[in-house]
């Protein structure tokens, strides 16, 4: 059986200013199963919280790190933790 699970990931490189945000919502749907958001931080990373099976969570994370995204994943750092619920879909801030 697939866990639910909470996954936080923080994206660096040249992320914000080049769809990367919107790309990530659209990776997310496309997965499916999936709830929370990503938002731009102001130290230039991108953040991404998603919630849901642990193997579509494992994809979210696969696509962020697999160099076809928009702009530069310089880097990909995540934690992983107890869903948390309050999302409706997969939103950008």
């Amino acid at each position: 059986m697939d866990e639910n699970v909470r996954l936080t990931a923080w994206v660096r490189g040249r992320v914000q200013g080049v769809g990367f945000r919107w790309w990530t919502r659209a990776a997310a749907l496309e997965i499916g199963g999936l709830t929370g958001y990503t938002g731009n931080l102001g130290d230039g990373r991108v953040q991404v919280v998603a919630e849901g099976g642990r193997t579509a969570c494992e994809h979210l994370l696969d696509a962020l790190r697999a160099g076809d995204t928009p702009g530069h994943v310089a880097g990909v750092t995540e934690i992983w933790g107890e869903p948390r619920g309050g999302y409706n879909g997969f939103e950008i801030r």
